[in-house]
């Protein structure tokens, strides 16, 4: 008993000890309190730098907008420039074959300038009702057609009303440009537009015509050709997938994008 006595004492007696802090002198509390204003002052400059890099970053994005708006502005005054020229042209040429091929080059320009416009309307913007903004920008290629005298073709645009992010509309703006460029150069007939919405989720767009179909083994990744080119950019920029082959609604050739 009194052995236990003893062993209990001495385990109190070691832990009162731990417990016990040792003093600390003035001098200790000095040296942390300047560790600590040291580390304050590190993270102030670090702040500040920070900052500053973000000031800059502003700065940079601030000026690459204006810089943008200013390159559009002087195409676009420079296609209003040329419209301007090739009308007065037209109307001193005395060969009337030539006045006529002359006003048609200055429609089309001033087409394409309204194109151009449209497009970088949805600048700033976060969505696009894209149906509606399709049946626009289709309007203004039927005007380019109507221009190069291809009345018997003419451009429907069909299908879901959806609204696409913008990061998404103008890509796609661009490729239904390059594929209704194609349509026009290579078939004939109607050329549809149509956006579906397939049973197995995301977005469908295509583009088709009653021309003939494309050659047996086509791939349009192996194509030379820049406009095709630019269709497999702008595709793979918004993360979708190019097909091609023979339209289920008129049977002519189709180029489609499937994307989430």
């Amino acid at each position: 008993m009194a052995f236990e006595q003893s062993l209990l004492s001495k385990v109190f007696a070691t832990n009162i000890g731990l417990r016990r802090e040792a003093p600390r002198s003035a001098g200790s509390y000095e040296r942390e309190l300047d560790e600590r204003r040291g580390t304050e002052t590190r993270l102030r400059k670090m702040l500040a730098s920070e900052e500053a890099l973000l000031r800059q970053k502003d700065e940079l994005i601030h000026n690459s907008e204006v810089l943008s708006m200013e390159a559009d502005h002087r195409l676009l005054n420079g296609l209003q420039m040329i419209v301007s020229l090739l009308s007065l042209q037209s109307r001193s040429e005395s060969n009337a074959e030539a006045a006529e091929h002359l006003s048609t080059a200055a429609k089309r320009v001033a087409t394409l300038a309204r194109v151009h416009r449209r497009l970088h309307a949805l600048d700033g913007q976060e969505s696009v009702a894209f149906k509606p903004f399709l049946q626009e920008l289709c309007g203004e290629y039927r005007s380019i057609l109507a221009s190069d005298d291809r009345r018997e073709q003419t451009i429907v645009v069909e299908g879901a009303d959806a609204s696409l992010p913008a990061r998404t509309a103008v890509p796609l703006s661009l490729i239904v440009n390059e594929l209704i460029t194609n349509a026009a150069k290579h078939g004939g007939g109607i050329i549809t537009v149509r956006l579906e919405e397939p049973p197995e989720g995301g977005l469908l767009l295509s583009v088709c015509n009653q021309g003939p179909p494309l050659p047996e083994g086509f791939d349009p990744a192996a194509s030379k050709g820049l406009g095709m080119k630019i269709v497999k950019a702008l595709v793979d920029q918004i993360g979708g997938e190019l097909r091609t082959g023979r339209c289920k609604h008129c049977g002519g050739p189709e180029f489609s994008v499937a994307f989430a």
